[in-house]
């Protein structure tokens, strides 16, 4: 599907234990139907363990567009699913980081993000995949697991992204360093090895962690991975590195590792539990790859983020 005017249905399936799932719901559905959007189906779901059941019903109902309201987790998980069809997937930014509406330019606020749905443009956008588990954003171990661990729901719902940088206080006091290899199956660069890594990760979109940027050059629909190591460093070190996370930059410094490739293992010295787009879901070791131009996704009009060419692939 090239245009939203092809669209005959389309089902909205809203995480409800998101940052704002439960509080805007009714609003959401109420907004995409007066802005024309063909809603036939509605599923508000207690918990992300609910998402796959509801998308299987959903699917096999045969809609053209499925909206999907939650935070990155939930779009990430609903993206995987839906990867490699036809049908459309709709993003409503409910959560606390919303790292991939940023990717994508689509707006944090409600009425504004339905009338994306509405009336923008469908694009392919490329997925990510660890041990077959898929992300949109960033798969990362290290510390990043950390910070997810001491985000707490209470401390998204009452902070917001303010509690990202709370978090990384609290994980970075109690984080060890680890021993890690990359290897390329595929034979594009050579193996590395480290021995003191705070954080190794793979980038497929451009944010992540509450506005970070991967690098300078990240995109998602780019069709490539990009990996980036973090090694121990004295403090004022890494304060520095953390300074330039938000332009990407950090991935020049000396006590980076940066390259880009479609295809990666990672192997530790002990299993180390991986992130994926905030939701600890595998472990090393790890395998990542890139599925390229995997999902249809709608994004405004003016975004630069994607384009449509429908050329899909590994």
């Amino acid at each position: 599907m090239k245009s939203l005017r092809e669209v005959r249905s389309a089902a909205v399936v809203i995480n409800a234990a998101s940052r704002r799932g439960a509080a805007v719901s009714d609003q959401a559905i109420n907004t995409l139907k007066g802005a024309g959007v063909p809603v036939a189906a509605v599923h508000l779901l207690r918990s992300g363990a609910d998402l796959a059941p509801a998308l299987g019903g959903v699917m096999a109902e045969g809609h053209d567009l499925v909206v999907v309201g939650g935070g990155d987790g939930t779009v990430s998980h609903a993206a995987g699913i839906l990867a490699g069809t036809d049908i459309v997937l709709g993003v409503l930014p409910l959560g606390t980081a919303n790292d991939l509406a940023r990717t994508l330019e689509i707006p944090d606020d409600l009425a504004a993000a339905c009338a994306v749905v509405a009336s923008g443009k469908v694009v392919d956008i490329d997925l990510g995949r660890a041990n077959c588990q898929p992300f949109l954003n960033v798969a990362s171990a290290g510390l990043s697991v950390g910070v997810t661990q001491a985000l707490s729901h209470r401390l998204k719902r009452y902070i917001g992204p303010l509690a990202y940088g709370v978090a990384t206080v609290k994980a970075y006091a109690r984080h060890r360093p680890f021993a890690a290899r990359l290897e390329f199956p595929d034979g594009d660069l050579e193996t590395r090895e480290f021995d003191d890594l705070i954080q190794i990760a793979a980038g497929n979109g451009r944010h992540y962690g509450g506005g970070n940027t991967v690098s300078p050059t990240a995109g998602i629909d780019d069709h490539t991975l990009d990996i980036y190591a973090i090694s121990k460093a004295p403090l004022p070190e890494l304060v520095k590195i953390a300074r330039l996370l938000k332009d990407g930059s950090f991935v020049k410094h000396d006590r980076v590792f940066h390259c880009e490739t479609r295809r990666v293992r990672l192997v530790t010295d002990q299993p180390q539990p991986v992130n994926l787009d905030g939701e600890i879901a595998t472990e090393s070791p790890t395998e990542f790859v890139v599925e390229r131009n995997a999902v249809h996704v709608v994004v405004p009009q003016g975004s630069t983020s994607a384009a449509f060419d429908g050329m899909r692939g590994s």
